[in-house]
């Protein structure tokens, strides 16, 4: 199964309610993904680094996620600088660097990278399963529910089954080259994986009904909000409040 690197801990956001974390954590990202300010935005990073400061998070893996993070954000500064027209622009030769191509890419930047480290604080310190039915608390359609569940359940299988079809085609003698054959033999293992996913989920359905499944799942364990959970989401939601504040403020 997929490993979940950030669950274990002692912290405070460890032991937070997961209910109010996905309320805090959907509510800033809302906020920071909304601004047009470099200021809330580069406030939003900030916010998400205090969370991960407090989670005490492994740094080498919370960076090599941040540098796949910015691998895209690397793309905008190659792309946006070159082709967003503005007033203020630099040239050198026959290229035409936009000002704001670069803000706008610098913009983006700071919010991509702190919705990345608030839902790394938030998040991912605390199960798969438990953020699924904390979701269902909060009012998320079963359906939604049941397709996160299943989905962190068998996409390994998946994995796994994509594996078995390439090695497969390896033996018979397959190189991947830029030719027809190559993407022909690329689609009919899309298909074969496809078609395979498809009737395991049917054997997998059928088992489920053969074990009392009626269209709903159980948590074995009760949520319950203390005092600690009241006041740490407070503190969180007035900070992002804050961010959003100053927003409404600089537009008005």
């Amino acid at each position: 199964m997929l490993k979940e690197h950030f669950i274990q801990g002692k912290s405070l956001l460890h032991r937070l309610d997961p209910r109010g974390k996905v309320l805090v954590a959907c509510f800033f990202s809302l906020v920071v993904a909304l601004t047009h300010s470099p200021v809330v935005a580069g406030g939003g990073v900030v916010f998400g680094l205090l969370l991960v400061l407090i989670a005490r998070l492994p740094w080498r893996p919370v960076g090599r996620r941040l540098a796949l993070v910015n691998i895209f954000n690397l793309f905008l500064w190659l792309i946006l600088p070159l082709t967003y027209a503005g007033s203020h622009h630099w040239q050198w030769g026959a290229l035409v660097f936009s000002y704001e191509g670069a803000a706008l890419a610098a913009l983006i930047t700071l919010k991509a990278n702190g919705i990345f480290f608030c839902f790394l604080a938030l998040v991912a310190t605390s199960p798969v399963v438990t953020m699924a039915y904390a979701l269902q608390r909060l009012g998320v359609p079963a359906k939604l529910v049941h397709l996160l569940l299943f989905t962190f359940r068998y996409i390994h299988v998946i994995e796994q089954e994509r594996q078995r079809l390439v090695s497969a085609a390896v033996v018979r003698g397959f190189k991947p080259r830029v030719d027809l054959h190559t993407y022909r033999t690329y689609a009919y293992l899309v298909g074969m994986l496809l078609v395979k996913s498809f009737a395991r989920s049917q054997r997998v359905y059928e088992a489920m009904l053969c074990r009392g499944f009626h269209g709903r799942l159980y948590c074995m364990s009760e949520f319950s909000l203390t005092r600690e959970d009241v006041v740490a989401v407070a503190i969180m939601l007035l900070s992002v409040i804050f961010l959003g504040g100053y927003e409404w403020l600089k537009i008005s």
